[in-house]
């Protein structure tokens, strides 16, 4: 069984950047102590002869295939902004290049 004490808990906050109480040191104490139980736990019963599986399901791909089909004309796709400039889009300077 794991302990965790509470200046390693006030170590991890601290990496987090997290403000913590002095009571939540022994809460999160105490649950970081379950779920280090808990995954040692899981480490005893995991077995060489088991291979290791990403997913308990075999996965198939959902993807549709890829079909050619029309899309929008220039002027179409144009239509609905709120302004454009030689044929494009135009939108605000984000950086301060000259043009």
């Amino acid at each position: 069984m794991s302990t965790i004490s509470r200046d390693e808990v006030a170590h991890l906050a601290g990496l987090a950047r997290l403000a913590v109480s002095e009571e939540e040191l022994d809460t999160f104490a105490g649950q970081l102590d379950v779920i280090l139980d808990s995954v040692a736990r899981v480490g005893e019963v995991a077995a060489d002869e088991i291979p290791p599986t990403s997913h308990a399901v075999p996965v198939t791909n959902v993807f549709r295939t890829d079909e050619v089909r029309p899309g929008l004309s220039r002027r179409e796709a144009l239509a609905g902004a709120p302004a454009t400039e030689e044929n494009r889009f135009r939108v605000p300077r984000i950086l301060n290049e000259e043009a």
